[in-house]
């Protein structure tokens, strides 16, 4: 991580080293238990070196001198850049009385059509790659619904309408500062008649697991700190 690359995406490898340098600043008592737990979530959560550095910025390394930048990204680190390219898998669907489902680890179509006749899909963004970084979703709904999932990460605009129906994404939809450098641009257009066409926001597999793992990490810190009298007793 340096300072001339603040917007480079950091990678596993220096979301961990920034937290074992939060670790020994706790055992040093530097950071008192609540600080700590703030700058590790924070670490587990950052998505780009930018986010990384501040956390450590006031501390010293257990050698005493100022905190080291991470290693860069290894090679083969997931970033929006290689999820761009290569061609689709899928280029369209259509559901008549049934369903379809396009979820896990496959590749948009610049142009991707979804036509619903009395029924329901559900198109997840989330682990997709994309043929380009322009990606136009069409959704068509007569009687039916489709429900498309995305990433915070991912800008997605949505300029569908609805007869008797919805077209929309469910509350406030994504946060600016949520979305990524370099980020796909989805646009979802089409209309539904009494039906319905949804976006969701929702974190990766990925995502909820470090989030998962911060959030003991934090516990197992704060019972290793002894907790407070009223816990000890």
């Amino acid at each position: 991580m340096t300072s001339d690359l603040p917007d480079m995406r950091a990678s596993d490898a220096e979301r961990e080293r920034i937290a074992e340098l939060l670790r020994n600043a706790v055992a040093e008592g530097r950071l008192d238990m609540d600080e700590f737990g703030d700058r590790l979530d924070a670490a587990y959560k950052a998505r780009t070196r930018g986010e990384l550095e501040p956390l450590v910025r006031d501390l010293p390394t257990p050698g005493g001198s100022p905190a080291p930048p991470a290693a860069a990204a290894a090679p083969g680190t997931m970033d929006h850049a290689r999820r761009i390219g290569g061609p689709p898998t899928s280029k369209g669907a259509f559901a008549f009385w049934s369903g379809f489902g396009r979820r896990g680890t496959w590749t948009v179509a610049r142009r991707f059509t979804a036509v619903v006749l009395q029924g329901g899909g559900e198109i997840d963004l989330r682990e997709a790659d994309f043929e380009d970084r322009d990606t136009v979703i069409r959704c068509f709904t007569l009687m039916g619904g489709i429900h498309i999932t995305a990433p915070p990460d991912l800008h997605v605009d949505v300029r569908g309408f609805g007869v008797m129906g919805g077209f929309g994404e469910a509350g406030s939809g994504g946060d600016p500062d949520d979305i990524a450098p370099g980020s796909p641009r989805v646009t979802v257009t089409g209309f539904a008649l009494m039906g319905g066409v949804g976006v969701e926001r929702k974190l990766r597999r990925a995502d909820k697991q470090r989030l998962k793992e911060a959030r003991k990490r934090g516990r197992l810190e704060k019972r290793k700190d002894g907790g407070s009298p009223d816990e000890r007793a």
